[in-house]
């Protein structure tokens, strides 16, 4: 039986983690401050599920999980652009889905603007808000950013557009789908992975949210299209479908953060 190491107690959580702030943080040094997080037991999305449900009726708002992962995600993106060295002044392009993953991306958007990153966080909707509470709280915060900007996108000839200048992106950020989906993927979010894969061919790096949209979390079996991604970051514990053949080969470099979820929430 595989034994797994338990995370580092002294790891601070995102935001106060003084590490994160660092100028010069690059992808080698973030990949080894959280490598305490990537040794652990990997867990289903359905597991996932249940301790973030825990977590919140333990006393932690949910708000306050996808402020820690949010932060983590523009770390994240931080160290990328530094390892990637992509062009100064370039915009992060953040596409974000309607539920929770998109809200990660908006609060991702709204630190790397506070750190003087230019970032466009692209609702990928037919409505024109976010589906949940707590992302609706958090696209309705980047109003009035100057660095970052809130675009909408309901059609797939909307998203169309967006490939104007795409291969002068910093990098684009997978922030549709974050539990992974089985069959077809709806409009626009199809044509969104379409433009993920364009930005790859071009040099854009890419960085996913928790998984590769279209990657199940949990049996790493991709739907057509699928994201491949340079690098996912995800949370808390290493997700099983990561760690199969195709998962590790669509998912890049593994990143795991954590959010603030507690032993007794996830007692696996």
């Amino acid at each position: 039986m595989t034994t797994y190491p338990p995370a580092d107690p002294r790891l601070p959580l995102p935001l106060d983690d003084a590490y994160l702030r660092e100028s010069d943080l690059d992808l080698a040094g973030l990949m080894e401050h959280w490598s305490s997080r990537a040794g652990m037991r990997p867990m289903t999305a359905e597991a996932m599920r249940g301790a973030d449900l825990r977590t919140r009726r333990l006393g932690t708002p949910g708000e306050r999980l996808m402020e820690q992962a949010g932060f983590a995600v523009a770390a994240a993106a931080r160290a990328l652009l530094r390892t990637a060295d992509r062009p100064p002044g370039a915009v992060v392009l953040i596409l974000c889905g309607p539920g929770n993953n998109g809200g990660d991306g908006f609060v991702a958007a709204r630190h790397l603007a506070w750190a003087g990153i230019r970032a466009a966080a692209v609702l990928v909707s037919a409505n024109d808000r976010p589906g949940t509470p707590d992302a609706r709280l958090n696209w309705d915060r980047l109003d009035g950013i100057g660095d970052a900007d809130r675009i909408h996108v309901a059609t797939a000839h909307d998203m169309a557009m967006l490939h104007n200048g795409l291969e002068r992106a910093a990098i684009v950020v997978d922030a549709l789908l974050g539990t992974g989906v089985r069959g077809m993927l709806r409009e626009p979010i199809r044509t969104a992975v379409d433009l993920i894969s364009r930005g790859r061919t071009l040099g854009v790096p890419v960085l996913a949210v928790d998984t590769p949209t279209a990657l199940d979390l949990t049996s790493g079996e991709p739907s057509d299209p699928v994201v491949r991604a340079d690098v996912t970051i995800t949370f808390h514990r290493p997700k099983q479908g990561l760690t199969t053949r195709i998962g590790k080969a669509l998912a890049g470099h593994v990143l795991v953060a954590p959010i603030g979820i507690p032993a007794q929430a996830d007692p696996s």
